[in-house]
């Protein structure tokens, strides 16, 4: 059997998945959250999920045939492309992989544009996206909201009722108000008891939830164009109370996969089959392109066929080993392609 590896890295730590390269909406031969460590970088996490997963392949005495990893930002894709060394792997544009996902599963409709509304742990990320072209109209980012924010509010709550806990356990009280309506929270120094409810959550969360719908009306009347759905991705997104709010506020249909925290590592598992790239209609903009439609299909499609032999930057396709800011250093390039990771100063 094929099995192929896909990977999302970001500020939070990351998130591996490792199955068979048609079965990516099914349950997972294997998967792991690596959370980052306090100082390290994103690649560290990267790369020791990949490790983790490679065991459990060797285990199955099974080969993994294919890697891709997902990044939002420009930065954390050139890290973990000097990490690569020998190791082949494709870096994908996370929102890439996410329509790729989409898309595979039914969800993505086949015209019209959708939101991707990405709420994980650092922060918001709101892209506006053409179906039809998969060519991004706006993409925002927000840090005013996110997991980590959450749980800080959760932790002085509980700190102000007499509970004293960490981080760790305040992230997993909360995630557990996804699933239950009630949890309780134990100080195991003082043995202080304190119960959480959802509208707990919903309370602590609705300043934040509220900033980003005007976050996302804002993002609407950039592009000038209305969209026809939204879509929740990331793993905040599983609270019910933020699910609620959203549909209050935000008269859109909502499209919400069983796994929203997972969607970015399953698309990368459809990058990392080896299917040809002109399968790859993401390839057709990147983030950094803001007008859709402006790529002549032509160019592409030559610069596909002679990326892995030129290692020049081509704007929206495949990049591989690519030193634009700073010129080539004339090192060796890496086995890492780089596809559709936008450029520097689209995330100012």
């Amino acid at each position: 059997m094929v099995l192929v590896l896909g990977v999302s890295a970001g500020a939070g730590g990351a998130r591996a998945v490792l199955t068979h390269s048609d079965q990516p909406h099914l349950p997972p031969i294997d998967r792991c959250r690596v959370p980052r460590r306090a100082g390290g970088g994103v690649e560290e996490a990267a790369f020791e999920a990949i490790r983790q997963m490679r065991r459990s392949a060797d285990r199955r005495d099974e080969l993994i045939t294919g890697t891709a990893v997902t990044c939002r930002c420009p930065l954390h894709a050139d890290a973990i492309r000097a990490g690569a060394g020998h190791l082949p792997l494709t870096v994908v544009s996370e929102p890439l992989a996410q329509l790729r996902y989409l898309r595979f599963t039914g969800q993505l409709p086949e015209d019209g544009t959708v939101l991707l509304y990405d709420l994980g742990s650092s922060g918001l990320t709101i892209t506006h996206v053409d179906c039809r072209t998969d060519s991004i109209l706006s993409s925002k980012r927000s840090t005013v909201l996110g997991g980590d924010g959450f749980d800080a509010l959760l932790r002085w709550q509980l700190a102000r009722d007499g509970v004293l806990t960490d981080k760790v356990t305040c992230r997993r009280h909360r995630e557990a108000l996804s699933v239950d309506r009630v949890v309780t929270a134990m100080d195991d120094n003082s043995g202080g008891r304190a119960v959480l409810t959802r509208s707990d959550i919903a309370e602590l969360c609705a300043a934040g939830i509220h900033h980003s719908v005007s976050f996302v009306h804002q993002t609407i009347e950039q592009t000038e164009t209305p969209p026809d759905a939204i879509v929740l991705l990331g793993g905040c997104v599983r609270s019910p109370s933020i699910q609620e709010t959203l549909a209050e506020s935000i008269d859109l249909p909502l499209i919400y996969d069983p796994e929203p925290e997972a969607v970015s590592a399953r698309g990368a598992v459809l990058l990392a089959t080896g299917r040809p790239a002109a399968e790859l209609r993401g390839a057709r903009a990147t983030l950094g392109d803001l007008t859709p439609g402006t790529v002549d299909r032509r160019k592409l499609i030559a610069a596909l066929a002679v990326t892995a032999a030129l290692g020049a930057t081509i704007a929206g396709v495949l990049v591989m080993d690519q030193d634009a800011a700073s010129g080539h250093d004339g090192t060796s390039p890496t086995p890492a392609e780089i596809v559709g990771i936008p450029p520097a100063d689209s995330f100012r």
